[in-house]
């Protein structure tokens, strides 16, 4: 696995392993064969400059996964659904750097960011399927790069701002942003709640150029908030 890029680790529940996403496609990893991989598929095997991003399980077991085009060609990207029976499908086209994604406390909608566009896109969602698409958050009040997103249990959106070194809480029926926290790394990545009570958000890192900082790559812990977080849900597959 040393050779392999992974964008993604997703846990599976019926196989008891994970789905890997990364430069070279989804694969399955099974822990207790650490040096095994079972391939699913490769969507853009005709694309080698991208590779599989960010993603996310869906409450009805689907799996979502898209990918960034690591030359930064403009739509040369996209979203994809993986069904429990392993189909692929091709759900959001014309992406750049497929990031973020959440879903309603109902399951029925689904938010999705494209972090060159700087907006939250809602769908109506169902079994994979994304459709009537609308922006309903304007990140572009933080001048940063909208990237990981998780959704928290009174229906409200938390997202990790890379190069901005912040995470900021949104309401996605107004737009509004509610809340915004700073961590020490610029390139703060993705958020999720977690802890026994779900009440501790957790934000990545990675690295920034522009500005290093001693606690780039670490994982931060914000405690103390007025809400908490749902646990995660699991691909079916």
């Amino acid at each position: 696995m040393a050779d392999r890029s992974e964008g993604g680790v997703y846990p599976a529940s019926c196989s008891g392993g994970f789905v890997l996403g990364g430069d070279k496609g989804l694969f399955f990893w099974h822990p207790e064969k650490p040096l095994r991989i079972d391939f699913i598929a490769d969507p853009e095997p005709d694309l080698p400059d991208n590779r599989f991003n960010d993603g996310k399980c869906a409450p009805d077991g689907y799996l979502l996964a898209g990918t960034i085009s690591t030359t930064k060609v403009a739509g040369s990207a996209a979203l994809y659904a993986l069904s429990p029976d392993l189909k692929l499908s091709k759900v959001v086209t014309g992406v750049t750097n497929s990031n973020g994604l959440a879903w309603s406390l109902d399951g029925k909608l689904c938010y999705y960011i494209d972090t060159p566009l700087r907006k939250v896109w809602l769908f109506d969602y169902q079994h994979g399927q994304l459709l009537n698409r609308r922006a309903v958050v304007d990140t572009q009040v933080i001048d940063a790069s909208p990237d990981g997103m998780c959704m928290d249990a009174e229906g409200m959106l938390w997202i990790a701002f890379c190069h901005g070194g912040c995470v900021a809480r949104f309401n996605p029926a107004t737009g509004e942003r509610m809340l915004q926290i700073d961590v020490p790394s610029r390139a703060s990545t993705s958020v999720a709640f977690g802890g026994p009570d779900y009440d501790v958000l957790y934000v990545t890192s990675g690295q920034y150029s522009k500005a290093p900082h001693k606690d780039d790559g670490r994982v931060f812990a914000i405690t103390g908030l007025s809400v908490g977080g749902l646990p995660a849900h699991t691909f079916a597959g």
